[in-house]
This record gives structure tokens, sequence and C-alpha cells, in this order.
């Protein structure tokens, strides 16, 4: 199941990209989440969003879980017994169709890139224009990267936790979830699976 290891993704280049990356290091290292996920003062939200896309902490989390996440254990993606998801990109897949979570997680990140790949919708050039449709994809990319944590949580966690891996979930959760809530990125209804969760993260706010 190599196919969901990927080489990492980096955010746009060139000189406003490195500086917001300075910025992003000083503030996590602070430690206050809260702060990390706020726009810095003067910069572009759209430029903020394409730096945040969370590709590579899913990605990572869902690719220690690989040899239990299999086509046998979890031959739908679901969110307990209420939420299932099915796959549609609209394009190769435009009717939903059913598939196992780890095919859904393949086909994600795959989409993901192509998205991230596509300098019409992700610019690299300095100073070139976003769509004016972005902040859409954004929230496509990331209620759909929402459903890989709501199937981690509901039919991992244990696994996470024999393997030491809570810790590590929990914290790029929460960095996920306050991002999200700080630019309004996920429908509330998509949250519901976790709801709990995300209010115990949120509430202290």
């Amino acid at each position: 199941n190599q196919k969901t290891f990927r080489p990492k993704k980096s955010a746009p280049s060139g000189t406003k990209g490195a500086q917001l990356r300075k910025h992003i290091d000083a503030t996590l290292g602070s430690g206050n989440l809260r702060e990390a996920v706020k726009l810095p003062p003067g910069e572009d939200l759209n430029e903020w969003l394409a730096l945040w896309i969370f590709f590579n902490q899913v990605n990572l989390l869902f690719g220690t879980l690989t040899e239990f996440c299999t086509q046998e254990n979890c031959s739908t993606m679901t969110a307990g017994p209420k939420y299932e998801y099915r796959w549609a990109d609209g394009v190769q897949i435009k009717k939903p169709i059913e598939v196992s979570a780890p095919k859904y997680v393949e086909y994600l990140m795959d989409w993901i890139e192509t998205q991230l790949d596509d300098e019409s919708i992700f610019p690299q050039r300095l100073g070139a224009d976003f769509p004016p449709n972005f902040k859409e994809v954004v929230k496509t990319i990331f209620k759909r990267l929402f459903r890989v944590y709501a199937h981690i949580y509901h039919s991992h966690f244990q696994k996470t936790v024999s393997l030491k891996e809570e810790a590590h979930l929990n914290t790029c959760f929460k960095h996920f979830i306050l991002f999200t809530h700080e630019f309004v990125l996920i429908d509330k209804k998509e949250l519901a699976p976790l709801q709990d969760l995300i209010e115990s993260i949120i509430s202290p706010y």
C-alpha cells in the first residue's frame, strides 16, 4: 500500500512563501496553536490558505495505519455507524461511488496532489493571481481531509494508542480544527462525527 506514502508537498516557492514559513515556525514554536493559525497582519488570505493545506500531516498520520486500514477491515469509508463517505472527483468519477477506506484515501491524496500541482489553482510564482473560486477549492480539500481524521478516530483510535501515536494525532487534529474554525472552512454538519471532540478543542478559546 505504498501509494499512500508520497513526497511532501511544499508551499508556493519564492520569498513570500519563505517569509510566511518563518512566521509559521516562530508561532508554532511558541506552542500556542490558536495564535499560529491567525492570518499575519497585512498578509493575503489566499497565500495563507495555500500554505496550510495539511496534506503532509494527514498523509503521514494515515501512513502509520496502512497495515490496519485495509480493504478487508475497512471495506467502506466510514466515521462510525452513522456516517459513510463516497468518492467522486467530478472528473474521472462523476457519480459518487462506494469504496474502501484505503481506496478513498488513495483517491483523495491523488486528487489533492492534482490540485496542488495545478498552477491555475495554486500559483507558484510570486504575485500570480489565485482563481476566484480558490476558497471553495480549499474548503473541499479540508472537508475531505476531515473525513480521514473522522475515520481514524472512529475506526483506528485504539490502534493509534497502541502505537503511542495518539498525542501526535490529537495535536495535528487540534491544529487542523483551529485553522478550519478560524477561516470557516468546513460546514458544521460535516463536523458532526467528531462534534464532542471539536467542542473540547474550541471551547477553551
